[in-house]
Parts: structure tokens; C-alpha cells; sequence
């Protein structure tokens, strides 16, 4: 089996910091913060070919109401979950009464544990360690997360301790759809998260803000794979003032272009706002597929109700072709209804067309209405064929295609579109002409043709001359 392990301590001890070490990457966001931590977040990484599941975790040993209990029940479900747990403490604070508690606490989960004592730079790692061997744990690494000093040694010991010798690389999980919840700050994304995995996977507060960085969850429905993406509410660029929630935009936009299909959460109760347009307009950007779930539909009047609808078909009438769905997280009531649409969006993404039969609808396309004149040329297109999936490309060869007007390019998607029934998905058209072989090449005459072109223009010029001459005696 992989084997799991899970990361915890108090706030800001550098469990993120070691996260990233771990798995090699930058997923877990890092700052002099403490609390910046809030949910479960999953990394796999390598040690000498072996395969492991990385728990980072929110801090334990804070404050035990509000948000702060949501964040430890978290936690806890970590070390549930793991086979191996790091408790990291922080070597420069020394020992405090926090990580009594939570070593108190380990102890009584009977999971394998090691001390960790991090941010030993810059000091005897011995004399760091040495207050904390009262903790009672029988191993206690010291090492500098940010300098990646001694997590090598850790991992050995680690990865060594109470698993199976068999060190040969497991297969990755396929991660299956990637869905990417978006929208702006406490318009329910975890709890629709929640309400689609079925269970508390993340923390939901009634607080705008609470998730801060992009949680990744895989999870199997019904024998197909899917990978759900949690981020965090993007606000209003004057709003956002503190340098953690600009990385979290970051991450959020960056899920968005990673995502098969984009989940815009909107909420009912507020309308559809102006950040709601640039979230879509992003996404768009991006080429994600798009589905429409507006939330919190569940205690609104009839008049509301109908007042939303018309503002949802008035103002994002240019994405008409976005499944729309009034669902209630809270409650579950209409969130089964959002895996058809995903499924509908991906087909959609990723089919893949034959060039004949793109061929044969611009040629129908082009009989019911002709491209306009250029310069009084008739533009000319040959043929179509696919350029790309998610999303998909169709590319036009032709002439003069530069010169096509907005309009008619857009006729064109959309007569593609109605006969491929492509729902769900942006599409984009390229359009390419064929270079001019004799463009910018001048013609060379031979000896005979140069001979030919004299007597020419000697006989044009005695012609007129004769003429001339004509004209000349009638007049006298």
C-alpha cells in the first residue's frame, strides 16, 4: 500500500513549507502567517522510488471556537486517515503548552509518530531539541524545512519504518475530470464541495474568506474518476490588499486554466454581479467548459426567482450555450443535476471531428450565406479541419481570410456549433490563407520575349502616329 502521511502542529511551525519540500512542488501556499492553513491538502511524492500521500494540515492547539475548531476537526480527520504522522514543533519558539496538548493527543491515537523539530538554522540542533525530548517520543529529527536540511534522512526513517519492503513505483490514479469551482467569497463553493463528495472534506464557515489556497480532491461517483478543485473567492482587485489573498487569486486562475470544466458559483440572493462577468469572462479566456450553478436558491419568492432568471438570460446571453442550475448546496437540492452538464461539457471539450465532415458544414454554411466582397474580391474558403480539443479548434483555409468580417466569423462558429451540438464549450475558429507563390517575385523576360514586347510597343506607337495624322487632315 502507499503509505500516508499526514503533517501536524501548531500555526505557522512550516508544515506547508515542508509540504512543498516533500512533494517537490509550490501547491501549498507559504507565508509568515499563522493560520494560513485551513484545509486538508493532498500531495504524492517520491523517496528512492517509493510512492507516498502527503498530508498539510491547518494548525492544532489554537483557540477552540469558531473557525479555528472547524480547522482542528480537519486536522484530526488527517490523523485518522494517516499511517505515518510528523508532528512538527517550531525550534526557535521552544517547547509551549500547545504541543503538550497535541502530543497528548497523538499518543492516545496509538498512530506511528515522530517529533520533528523544524527551523534549526542558525543554531546548536541539539541544544534546539533538547526541551523537547520531554514530549516523550521515542525519535526527533531536527531540520530546516526552507533549506530542505534533513528531510532526506526523515523520509528514509519515515518510509522505512512499519511498511512493507516492497519499494516498487505504484500507478498513479487517473484524476478523471477536473472540475474547478470558482466564484466570489461566500457564495457556498465548499459547501457545494462537501454536498458533492459527501462528507466534510473542507472547512465551510460563515465567513468571506475562508478558504485560501486551491484544494484538490479526487473521488470515484459511480465508477468514473473526477478531481474536484476548491478555491478561493476571488474579490474586486481594490479589495484585495494583503499579499496571501493575491497569491490565492493567483492559484484560483491558475485552476481555472487547469480545469476540464469550470463550475461558476453565483449567488441568488445577491444577483449576478460585476466580478461574476470577469470569472466568466476568464474562463472563457482560458477555454475552460463552463456550468453555470446558482446557489442558495432554496427560500427565495416567486418575484426573485423570476427577477434572477431574467437577469441571468438578459446578461449572459453571449454563453447561451452554458447549462444553467438553480440548486441549494446547503440542502443538496439540485446538485445530482450538475454531473450530467459536466459530463455533457466534457464530451463536448474532447470529441474529436473528421475532416470531411467539418469540410462539408462550411460548404453548406457558405452556400446559405456567402462571405462578403474584399476590395472586390469574393473571399474564398476551401476547407475545415480540427486544430485542438479543450477546447476545440476548428481551422479555415481559404483566401483573404484576414479580411472576414467579425460577423461572419461568427456566423460561422455558430453554424458549427447548431450542427455539432456542441454544448458547454467555447469554440475557437482560426483562420489561415494560403500564401501567393509569385507574391513579391518579378517576372524575368528572355531574349525572344523582350524582342516580341519592341515590335509591340513599335507597332502601338506607329498606330498612333498613322491615327494622329487622320486626325490632323480632316481638320484642315
Amino acid at each position: 500500500m502507499t503509505p500516508v502521511i499526514a503533517l501536524v502542529g501548531r500555526p505557522n511551525v512550516g508544515k506547508s513549507t515542508l509540504f512543498n519540500q516533500m512533494t517537490r512542488t509550490r501547491d501549498a501556499l507559504v507565508a509568515d502567517y499563522p493560520g494560513l492553513t485551513r484545509d486538508r491538502k493532498y500531495g504524492e511524492g517520491r523517496h528512492m522510488e517509493r510512492r507516498f500521500i502527503v498530508i498539510d494540515t491547518g494548525g492544532l492547539g489554537g483557540d477552540k471556537e469558531g473557525i479555528n475548531q472547524v480547522m482542528e476537526d480537519q486536522a484530526r480527520l488527517a490523523i485518522e486517515e494517516a499511517d505515518i504522522v510528523l508532528f512538527l514543533v517550531d525550534g526557535r519558539a521552544g517547547l509551549t503548552p500547545g504541543d503538550g496538548e497535541i502530543a497528548r493527543h497523538l499518543r492516545r491515537t496509538g498512530k506511528a509518530a515522530h517529533l520533528v523539530v523544524n527551523k534549526t538554522d542558525g543554531s546548536d540542533p541539539d541544544a534546539a531539541a533538547s526541551e523537547f525530548h520531554q514530549l516523550g517520543f521515542p525519535s526527533v529529527f531536527m531540520i530546516s524545512a526552507a533549506h530542505n536540511r534533513g528531510v532526506r534522512s526523515l523520509l528514509d526513517e519515515c518510509l522505512w519504518d512499519g511498511t512493507e519492503e516492497n519499494h516498487e513505483v505504484e500507478p498513479a490514479t487517473p484524476s478523471g475530470i477536473r472540475i474547478g469551482l470558482i466564484g466570489r467569497p461566500n457564495v457556498g463553493k465548499s459547501t457545494l464541495v462537501n454536498r458533492m463528495l459527501g462528507e466534510e472534506r473542507v472547512v465551510v464557515f460563515d465567513q468571506p474568506g475562508t478558504t485560501r489556497d486551491s484544494i484538490e480532491i479526487p473521488f470515484t461517483r459511480r465508477d468514473k474518476d473526477y478531481t474536484l478543485i476548491d478555491t478561493a473567492g476571488v474579490r474586486r482587485r481594490k479589495h484585495v490588499n494583503e499579499a496571501v489573498e493575491k497569491f490565492s487569486i493567483i492559484k484560483t486562475l491558475r485552476a481555472i486554466e487547469d480545469a476540464h470544466v469550470v463550475i461558476i458559483v453565483i449567488d441568488a440572493r445577491e444577483g449576478l454581479v460585476d466580478q461574476d462577468m470577469h470569472l466568466i469572462g476568464f474562463a472563457l479566456e482560458a477555454g475552460s467548459a463552463l456550468v453555470i450553478a446558482v446557489n442558495k436558491w432554496d427560500g427565495m419568492t416567486p418575484e426573485d426567482r423570476k427577477a434572477v432568471k431574467e437577469t441571468l438570460k438578459r446578461r449572459l446571453e453571449f454563453i447561451d450555450y452554458a447549462r444553467t442550475h438553480f440548486i441549494s448546496a446547503l440542502h443538496g437540492t439540485g446538485v445530482g443535476d450538475l454531473y450530467g452538464s459536466v459530463h455533457e461539457c466534457y464530451d463536448s471539450a474532447m470529441v474529436k471531428w473528421p475532416t470531411n465532415t467539418l469540410t462539408r458544414i462550411l460548404e453548406d454554411a457558405v452556400q446559405q450565406h456567402s462571405p462578403p466582397m474584399v476590395r472586390g474580391r469574393r473571399v474564398k474558403l476551401r476547407y475545415a479541419h480540427q486544430g485542438g480539443s479543450n477546447p476545440p479548434i476548428i481551422v479555415v483555409h481559404g483566401n483573404q481570410t484576414d479580411s472576414l468580417p467579425s460577423v461572419y466569423r461568427r456566423y460561422l462558429e455558430n453554424t458549427f456549433r447548431k450542427v455539432l451540438k456542441v454544448k458547454g464549450t467555447p469554440i475557437r475558429m482560426e483562420f489561415k490563407s494560403g500564401a501567393n507563390p509569385f507574391e513579391g517575385r518579378k517576372n524575368e523576360l528572355n531574349e525572344r520575349q523582350k524582342a516580341k514586347r519592341t515590335r509591340l510597343v513599335s507597332h502601338i506607337k506607329t498606330t498612333e502616329k498613322k491615327a494622329k495624322r487622320k486626325r490632323l487632315k480632316k481638320q484642315r
